[in-house]
């Protein structure tokens, strides 16, 4: 039988699928294998009868460097250059906010870290960590950047001051005795922190944070206070018994805190946040509220920066 022409009805050529490539490699270089990677593409054309001719792609040219002055300067020159992009400004603004964002979550104890600094200042008059880190969370998120440390400050009244105006006195009592003995200077601003009990109500008594922001330089003075926390009447009447009545400092208030009253009478209670034990909300949480409030009162009143 005889053999079938596989060039047979094509004009003399191989059968060949329209439009597919097919590669041919370069003549080998003695010593050298060539690579089967490296080849160029030619295509054949073969829908008609006849030899088509083979075509070529043209070679991807890559688009001409965009000149950001007349002289680029190298590296610190392309820097220069899209530091003023209000686009590569905003990408950066992302990625510096994303970063820090990535920082704190992994670690919050470094958000005061990255959040301080900036032209704003403020002394807390106490070294206890209730009362700064809630002042200092309150003003970084008003302001962005905020130095804000702490300073044991003396109140020079009762252990607990009964009456808002007890309470504001204890407040200004530590910004003057800091001012007085030279750790901050007369026109540091400062914030302080003072709580008091106090009779809203006929036989209702409530815990009362008040506070206070001092700038003498701009002169600025505001007060606001913490919400109300209630107490039980029958503790109150347990300060009051235990406090002698020739106590020196009667006039402000009683010798013994409500706090103390609360932690002998409930032994999981601790006198240093009793808040979140009776309301489920930490006096940190409160003294933060209060205080978010003045520095967005602060911030009002501050004179316009110049540039």
């Amino acid at each position: 039988m005889a053999s079938y022409d596989i060039t047979r009805g094509h004009a003399g050529r191989a059968p060949q699928t329209p439009l597919m490539p097919s590669f041919s490699s370069a003549p080998p270089v003695p010593g050298v294998v060539p690579n089967p990677m490296v080849q160029q593409p030619v295509m054949s054309g073969g829908l008609g009868v006849g030899t088509g001719s083979p075509i070529t792609f043209p070679e991807e040219r890559e688009d001409p460097p965009v000149a950001m002055g007349t002289n680029s300067g190298g590296l610190w020159g392309f820097f220069k250059g899209v530091a003023g992009n209000p686009m590569v400004k905003t990408v950066l603004d992302k990625t510096k906010h994303s970063v820090e964002s990535m920082i704190t979550t992994l670690d919050p104890g470094m958000a005061p870290y990255i959040k301080s600094g900036g032209d704003l200042d403020i002394v807390v008059t106490s070294d206890k960590e209730v009362k700064v880190a809630a002042v200092r969370d309150a003003f970084q998120e008003v302001f962005g950047l905020a130095m804000v440390t702490g300073e044991a400050g003396q109140s020079n009244i009762a252990p607990q001051p009964v009456g808002y105006a007890a309470g504001l006195k204890g407040a200004q009592e530590r910004i003057d005795s800091l001012r007085r003995t030279g750790v901050i200077h007369e026109k540091q601003p400062a914030v302080s922190v003072e709580s008091c009990i106090t009779e809203l109500l006929p036989d209702k008594w409530f815990d009362v944070g008040c506070l206070i922001l001092e700038d003498p330089g701009n002169g600025i003075r505001i007060e606001t206070f913490t919400q109300a926390t209630p107490i039980a009447l029958e503790h109150v009447q347990q300060a009051q018994n235990l406090t002698p009545p020739d106590y020196s400092l009667r006039w402000s208030g009683l010798q013994v805190t409500v706090g103390e009253v609360l932690e002998r009478s409930f032994p999981q209670v601790s006198r240093t946040d009793w808040h979140l034990a009776f309301t489920g909300m930490s006096r940190r949480q409160m003294i933060f509220s209060a205080a978010k409030a003045l520095a967005g009162a602060y911030r009002q009143q501050l004179p316009p920066r110049t540039v």
